[in-house]
Formats: C-alpha cells, sequence, structure tokens
C-alpha cells in the first residue's frame, strides 16, 4: 500500500496557468497538468492508493474559494483524495472557517509561511495552531528553502522548535524532510523532535542517500510520512530513492503508508 501525503492539485479552470506560472519560477518539469484527474490519472499509473492534497490560501481574499474547492474534492473523490484546507493568518475569520472545514470532516490544514508572508515563529499564527491542536487537527507546513523566497527563510528550524514550545499539543508536519535544502538543518536540530516530516523532494533537492538515511533512521520512526510534492517529483522516483536507503522493511510499510493511516484516522 502507498499513501502519498504531499500532493497539490489546482481547480481546472486556472491549473494550465497556475502550474506554468510556478513551473517557470522554480525551472522544474510538472508530471501532472496539476488538475484532479490529472493526479488521479498518476495515482493510478504509480499504484498510489491515496493522496493528501494539500491546498493552500495565499491571501485571505481566497481563503473560502480555496476551502470550498478542498470541499469539493473530499464530495467527488474522497475514496482516494484527502484534501486539506488552509486558513491565512490575516484573516478575522480564523476560528469560524476552521470549524466550518473541520466539521465537513477535512484533518488537516496546510500552511505556507513564504506566501503568507509571515515567518512561521510570529504569533500571528498563534490562533491558526491553537484552534487545529483544539479540534484534533494535523497542521503541514512548508519548511526550510523555497525558491519563490530565495533570500529569507520563513519556517527556520529555532522558529519550528520555538512553535513547538509554544503549543506543545500541536500535531505539526515539516514537509521536505523538516527543512527543505538545508538538510543539515533538518538533520542536527529538527530529527527526533516530537513532530512529524515528510520525504517530499529530498530526491530532487541534492539531499544525499547517505544523509536522508541518517534522518529517517534519528527521526521517530512513527512521524514519518512518505510525499511526493506531485505534480513536482515523479512519486516512482521518490519511492525508488527511499528503497535504495536500506531502511528495515518495519520503517519502510511505516513511512510508505502506516503513519499516514494512524495519523488520518487521528488514533495518534
Amino acid at each position: 500500500m502507498l499513501i502519498d501525503f504531499h500532493t497539490h492539485v489546482f481547480p481546472e479552470k486556472i491549473a494550465s496557468r497556475a502550474i506554468a506560472q510556478l513551473a517557470e519560477r522554480a525551472k522544474m518539469e510538472p508530471v501532472t497538468d496539476g488538475t484532479v484527474q490529472g493526479l488521479l490519472d498518476k495515482m493510478d499509473l504509480w499504484q498510489v492508493d491515496r493522496a493528501v492534497v494539500c491546498n493552500i490560501a495565499t491571501n485571505v481574499k481566497q481563503q473560502t474559494s480555496v476551502n470550498d474547492f478542498a470541499l469539493q474534492i473530499m464530495r467527488d473523490h474522497g475514496d482516494r483524495l484527502i484534501p486539506l484546507c488552509s486558513v491565512h493568518p490575516d484573516a478575522d475569520t480564523i476560528e469560524a472557517e476552521i470549524e466550518r472545514v473541520n466539521a465537513a470532516g477535512v484533518p488537516g490544514l496546510k500552511l505556507h509561511p513564504d506566501y503568507m508572508l509571515h515567518a512561521f515563529d510570529e504569533p500571528v499564527y498563534g490562533p491558526i495552531l491553537d484552534t487545529a491542536a483544539q479540534l484534533g487537527m494535523f497542521v503541514i507546513i512548508h519548511a526550510g528553502f523555497d525558491v519563490y523566497s530565495p533570500d529569507r527563510i520563513y519556517a527556520t528550524a529555532d522558529g519550528i522548535l520555538a512553535v513547538l514550545e509554544r503549543h506543545p499539543k500541536l500535531k505539526l508536519i515539516c514537509a521536505h524532510y523538516g527543512n527543505n535544502y538545508l538538510w543539515d538543518t533538518a538533520e542536527t536540530k529538527l530529527a527526533g523532535r516530537n513532530l512529524w516530516i515528510d520525504t517530499s523532494m529530498g530526491c530532487r533537492e541534492g539531499l544525499f542517500p547517505s544523509q536522508a538515511k541518517r534522518i529517517l533512521e534519528k527521526h521517530d520512526s512513527d512521524k514519518i510520512l512518505f510525499g511526493s510534492d506531485c505534480p513536482w517529483c515523479d512519486v516512482r522516483e521518490n519511492t525508488a530513492y527511499i528503497e535504495s536507503l536500506g531502511l528495515s522493511s518495519c520503517l519502510l510499510d511505516k513511512i510508505f503508508y502506516k503513519n499516514a493511516q494512524a495519523l488520518l484516522d487521528g488514533s495518534v
């Protein structure tokens, strides 16, 4: 079984434009057309059983429409796709919006500090994180470097640890092995701490296999999630990379699906 905990799609009417703009900025070739059906087609090809879709509210005005799109994905494809919603820290309807999507069955939120233009350890995220923790929802963030803001790291390792200190009950997932491209920091400061990490993009962003293995074996084996960041990475490339590391079969099962199942069904 395989659960991909980090994917992205866009509404069909804007998918082609969004994908083209992001591909140009990142200098990466997408592996899907960015639509829901495009993701489902690749899941069939790559033998992915379920996928978590990380929707992002990059500004206050789009918050409701982004979440309505996520809820529509759940209604149409909830057997295979698990959409996450998003709230913007500058919105004045944070608690009500989180309660709305939680009541609809959404298990977690996606935040991208680089697009939201607030460092993750700023107090402005407090209402989001407090409400999510109270409702038992997890929060996944982009952590580390992002090509969108190459001159500033919005979710640093120290900032992440400060947030965990303030919100000890928060189920926090730090994407990209905990700190994208800042692999030494991910290994020395975040591996082994009370947070989840996903495996997205490491195979594309210069993470040497030896260091990836050290990070994954140092971290809590119950808090590692497989993620591809599709449409920016082929699942087969990512699974082959992880399988090449020489990890135990028990750990591989946890990474590929068991930890995701536990987080999604609320048993952790």
